[in-house]
C-alpha cells in the first residue's frame, strides 16, 4: 500500500469563483457526448493540478467530469462515472436530469499537499494477513502520527488520490476482491456527501481505477463505490 504520497484536496467556498474546479451544478460536456446518468459531483480543471499532487498520472489538459449519486447505493464498473473532455473540444454547458437532478453549485477552492492519513483498521488489513491487536495498534499509531505531522484535518468534500475514507468497508479492498481480472487498482476521488445530497451527508463516493487504465485515460472503466453510516 502506497502511504507516502499526498492529496489533492478541494474545498468549497463561498466567496468567489474558483478556477480550478466548480462543485454540482450542471456539466459542460462535448455536443455528440450522451447525457450522463447521474448528477454531476465535480469538475477538475487538469492543467491547475500540481504535477505530483496527488500520486495519479492524471490527464494533463482538458477537464474530468464526476458523476455519482449517493441515494442508489452504487457498487460496481461504471462506465460513465468519470468523463474526461479533452483541451480543445467543442463543449458546452448542458442542463441534465438525471436522477435527483443536478446538485445546487458550489464554488471551490483548493488545498494540495496535504498529508492524508490512512484508517487504522484498513490498512492494519491490507498490511498484515491476519493482523492481531498489536498490529491495529501500531496502525492506530501511524494514523495519529500521520495526522501530527499534517496538522489538523480541514473541512473537505472532494479529494483526489490519497487514501479511502472507509465508514463500513474499504473500497480498494472491495474492488480487489471483486474485479474479475485484478489488477493495480488506485483511489481515483472522493466525495464525502454534504448537505446538498438530501439527508445522506454520511455517505461516501469512492471512484477507483486501474492504474494501467488511468494512464490509457480509458475512464470507462472506472469502478464506483457508495458507503454510507
Amino acid at each position: 500500500m502506497d502511504t507516502g504520497h499526498c492529496a489533492g484536496h478541494v474545498r468549497r467556498s463561498g466567496r468567489r469563483r474558483a478556477a480550478r474546479g466548480a462543485d454540482g451544478g450542471d456539466p459542460v460536456l462535448p455536443d455528440n457526448a450522451p447525457d450522463p446518468c447521474h448528477p454531476l459531483i465535480a469538475r477538475v480543471d487538469c492543467p491547475l493540478i500540481p504535477p505530483g499532487a496527488t500520486g495519479l498520472p492524471l490527464p494533463a489538459a482538458g477537464h474530468l467530469l464526476f458523476f455519482a449519486d449517493p441515494e442508489l447505493g452504487l457498487r460496481g464498473p461504471m462506465s460513465d462515472a468519470v468523463r474526461h473532455v479533452p483541451a480543445g473540444t467543442p463543449a458546452a454547458v448542458r442542463r441534465v436530469t438525471a436522477g435527483r437532478g443536478p446538485f445546487e453549485p458550489q464554488d471551490m477552492r483548493t488545498m494540495w499537499h496535504h498529508l492524508s492519513p490512512p484508517m487504522p483498521e484498513s490498512f492494519a488489513e491490507a498490511r498484515w494477513e491476519d493482523p492481531d491487536d498489536e498490529e491495529y495498534e501500531l496502525a492506530e499509531e501511524l494514523e495519529s502520527a500521520w495526522t501530527h505531522v499534517g496538522g489538523s484535518w480541514p473541512t473537505w468534500t472532494f479529494a483526489l488520490g490519497a487514501h479511502p475514507v472507509v465508514i463500513n468497508d474499504d473500497p480498494l479492498r472491495l474492488v480487489g476482491d471483486e474485479a474479475p481480472d485484478g489488477g493495480d487498482w488506485a483511489l481515483l476521488a472522493t466525495w464525502r456527501c454534504d448537505e446538498r445530497a438530501g439527508g445522506l451527508d454520511a455517505a461516501v463516493v469512492s471512484w477507483m481505477i486501474r492504474r494501467q487504465d488511468l494512464a490509457s485515460s480509458r475512464f470507462d472503466r472506472v469502478y464506483v463505490h457508495v458507503d454510507r453510516a
